[in-house]
């Protein structure tokens, strides 16, 4: 099992040949990033070949911004790190139509996450979705029937298509729901709100009420302060 594990990237090369834009290994596994174009392919010869022949997980990503930050960590002050700081325009703050665009023509991914039973060895597939305006990639779920619900999570919360999905509708938002929750330009605060109107009797929707504002979350800094404290503490053990 273990000597599988180690040769789990050679062998990939072997199998997926020029299909596999990059093969690379992390602490959290093994990783081989394929075109959307033979994104079926991939998979089944992962099934086939490769003997995973179970699909664990299948998500969507949005690399909108990927890399940047919305807050400065850098410089110590004296506030508290859980206040309210106003935004940058990053996505789904403030000013969107000043949105950082750092990525160009492959915004959204699809990621697989497979299982090795036979040989107990996990792969993460990805393939990049070539169009932002309208992302499409085909459905595996004639290569693993599990994916179906899958999909339609990633459809619901990302919007991307699976081309030849059986039945591709909403999971998780309401009916009716505008957006798509986990994409980065979709406002953290959301577009509307609910509340029970005593007058009409019954649940009314409205335009969201709460005061944008960003969390800027605690941040262990390398400060000469913190290791002098620890020398202190250390020499009272």
């Amino acid at each position: 099992m273990l000597e599988k594990s180690a040769m789990l990237p050679d062998r990939l090369r072997d199998t997926l040949g020029d299909l596999a834009l990059d093969i690379f290994e992390a602490p959290t596994g093994v990783t081989a990033e394929v075109a959307a174009s033979s994104w079926v392919e991939c998979c089944r010869l992962a099934r086939d070949e490769l003997g995973f022949e179970q699909l664990v997980d299948l998500c969507g990503v949005d690399y909108l911004s990927y890399g940047e930050d919305e807050w400065d960590t850098d410089d110590a002050t004296s506030e508290t790190f859980s206040r309210g700081i106003e935004g940058d325009g990053g996505p789904g703050r403030f000013d969107w139509a000043g949105r950082p665009t750092n990525v160009s023509g492959q915004r959204f991914a699809v990621v697989a996450h497979l299982l090795s039973i036979s040989n107990n060895e996990r792969l993460r597939l990805r393939c990049k979705v070539p169009d932002d305006e309208v992302p499409a990639v085909a459905s595996l779920v004639d290569t693993w029937p599990s994916a179906n619900w899958f999909e339609r999570e990633a459809f619901d919360m990302f919007g991307i298509i699976f081309e030849g999905h059986p039945d591709l509708r909403r999971l998780l938002t309401d009916y009716g729901f505008i957006g798509h929750p986990f994409r980065k330009d979709f406002p953290l605060i959301g577009n509307v709100e609910v509340r029970y109107d005593p007058e009409k009797g019954r649940v009314i929707y409205q335009p969201v009420s709460i005061e944008p504002r960003v969390l800027v979350p605690k941040v262990i800094r390398s400060d000469s302060r913190y290791g002098q404290q620890s020398a202190k503490g250390g020499s009272r053990g």
